[in-house]
């Protein structure tokens, strides 16, 4: 997830890194809802626009309604970006509230026409872009306006950024947070015990050995959160398998989860479960309990998530702990993608929907959050950071975890690739009851690949949601 030069060479580099990373994975296109119109034209602005100060017409006076995902990375940021929004329109209310399940609080919003003028459509339970996207605006007005300091926004992203978000030719979400996924250890604690992390599923393997012989376990999960074994997994399968694997599963093919990387990968993770390297009771815990038994007991060696987890468990996490994320395994020692390759995508997708009641002021809101400043205060307060270029310093703010994001990156040169399809479709709730069974041994790998494949044939099959044909 970093970002900075150190100063020329880290920012060229990762220039052409997060190009590979979002572009290469992303090239399929996502129709709208059957059904839906297209609301994107933007209501006329209220106030008078000036290109430098007001490039939306955000009125005078009005209301500012945002919701914001309430997860790792809380909701202080956007505050920041609101209070300058505010010194800059002071006769505007500004309201921005957390939520902790977008879809259950913001899909009658949209359904009943009165939606909020920003989100922040993340989360477990996020809204499928597949039922929404007529209903979003088209955010390349606010690339294209210039930031508080004056230059372009456009010109101050990392390339590829926007890919993510943009669905047969719409920005309908500007994702702010560059993510890196990995597993997550304790490297103060595998110096003192003269352990290795793994790369290969067999290490992981005997490192799970070893872990019980210390009364600690490999691995430890939460109920919310089993499905980061399934990113794991499917990073790891697509690591093994090459294109092919994560073409499969983004095309909702109908045997994706029986290819031989994806069943290989399972079968490996099966090995451990059965071992009992993994902490009981996790499909009954809550997933940041779970978290804190890596983070802060040191019950368990490896996490896997995305580079949030630091900010998450920062009030959790034991002093000393030097949190450092690695690359997920591979299965066999000539992997189609070498095991260096990472998962790096932008995260946290704000969207601005059509029928807010102050269109202008959500874009403006979104404006704010693009500048260097409020960047810079969420890197630096967050300890990672977003698409906005040059704020990130090369110590990572004393952050071993922000470090090690900028190592990975560096040594995956041209191998970081991402997927969609769980977010796209929101599948992501079905998936967790049969990992969360897999991961407690109450399921096996024919389970699990059944109950995967038949939530991925529901969404498939389902003639009311427009496909991605991606290539």
């Amino acid at each position: 997830m970093s970002i900075q030069n150190k100063p020329l060479q880290r920012r060229g580099f990762l220039r052409g890194a997060l190009a590979t990373a979002v572009l290469l994975p992303l090239g399929g296109a996502l129709a709208s809802c059957a059904g839906g119109s297209d609301t994107t034209t933007s209501a006329a602005p209220g106030g008078e626009v000036d290109p430098t100060k007001n490039p939306f017409g955000v009125a005078k006076t009005g209301k500012l309604d945002a919701v914001i995902f309430k997860g790792g990375y809380g909701i202080d940021y956007v505050d920041f970006a609101g209070k300058i929004f505010s010194k800059n329109f002071p006769e505007v209310t500004v309201s921005i509230n957390p939520s902790t399940d977008i879809a259950q609080e913001l899909q009658p919003r949209f359904v009943g026409g009165n939606p909020p003028d920003l989100i922040d459509n993340s989360g477990a339970k996020s809204i499928g872009f597949s039922t929404i996207l007529d209903q979003l605006e088209d955010l390349k007005s606010v690339v294209d306006a210039n930031n508080l300091e004056g230059t372009k926004i456009a010109d101050t992203l990392f390339a590829g950024v926007l890919a993510p978000g943009t669905f047969d030719g719409k920005l309908a979400a500007i994702n702010y947070v560059l993510t890196v996924y990995a597993w997550w250890y304790s490297a103060s604690l595998f110096k003192t015990n003269n352990w290795t992390v793994p790369t290969t599923w067999d290490e992981a393997y005997d490192l799970g050995v070893k872990a019980k012989a210390a009364g600690k376990y490999l691995f430890v999960w939460g109920k919310e959160a089993a499905t980061y074994y399934q990113t794991m997994a499917i990073e790891s399968a697509i690591k093994e398998g090459g294109d092919e694997v994560r073409l499969s599963l983004e095309n909702l093919k109908p045997d994706c989860w029986s290819q031989p990387a994806v069943q290989s990968v399972f079968t490996a993770m099966e090995k451990i479960v059965k071992a009992g390297m993994f902490a009981p009771g996790g499909a009954g815990t809550v997933f940041t309990a779970a978290q804190a038994q890596w983070s802060n007991d040191q019950k368990a060696l490896l996490y896997p998530s995305g580079s949030w987890i630091e900010n998450e468990m920062k009030d959790q996490t034991k002093a000393g702990f030097e949190m450092t994320g690695a690359p997920v395994p591979v299965v066999s020692a000539s992997p189609k993608i070498p095991q260096t390759g990472v998962r790096s995508a932008g995260g946290e997708p704000f969207v601005v929907p059509s029928k807010g009641a102050n269109i202008a002021a959500g874009k403006e809101l979104l404006r704010t959050m693009l500048s260097k400043e409020a960047a810079t205060n969420f890197a630096k307060e967050k300890l990672a950071p977003t698409v906005v270029k040059g704020t990130v310093p090369a110590d990572g703010f004393g952050s071993t975890a922000l470090v090690s994001q900028t190592s990975m990156l560096e040594k995956a040169g041209k191998d970081i690739f991402t997927w969609n399809f769980v977010d796209t479709y929101g599948m992501n709730n079905d998936q967790l009851v049969p990992w969360n069974s897999f991961l407690d041994g109450k399921l096996d790998v024919a389970g699990l690949t059944k109950a995967l494949q038949e939530i991925t044939d529901k969404v498939a099959n389902d003639s009311s949601v427009k496909k991605i044909a991606v290539k």
